[in-house]
């Protein structure tokens, strides 16, 4: 699944940040796993405002890393929410890049993330919704 279209993002901003030289892989290019970390901290913030509570990771999903990002690259992720269940909620979520010198951000990795609803305790909670669940 993806948003509306590949041409402009979709779904409540989370996060947005640049793109470092730290962050690069051997080939000097951003590690994927520097992007999928960025996501799961923007997920994680959409997750805990639909929870109203602490949320956990517990799956990752059809993800598609469709173009490079670079040194010096805006990143925005965005979210939007899928399914909420008792305890669980998928949420996907796009990562979009602002290159420099560009006017448009493009579409570089998308994915569907699983987030539960964790009391004090770390246990499972259930999510507590006043509108109707999203169905896929």
């Amino acid at each position: 699944m993806t948003g509306k279209s590949d041409t402009e993002p979709s779904g409540d901003l989370c996060i947005r940040t640049l793109a470092m030289p730290a962050d690069t892989n051997a080939n000097g290019d951003i590690f994927g796993g520097w992007l999928l970390s960025q996501m799961d901290v923007g997920g994680g913030v959409f997750a805990s405002k639909v929870a109203k509570s602490r949320t956990v990771t517990v799956a990752i999903d059809a993800m598609n890393f469709r173009k490079a990002v670079y040194v010096g690259d805006l990143v925005s992720v965005y979210a939007t929410l899928v399914r909420v269940g008792r305890t669980s909620m998928t949420v996907h979520l796009e990562a979009w890049a602002l290159r420099r010198r560009e006017l448009q951000p493009i579409l570089v990795t998308d994915g569907n993330f699983t987030y539960v609803s964790i009391d004090d305790n770390g246990h499972p909670q259930v999510i507590q919704r006043n509108d109707p669940p999203i169905a896929t």
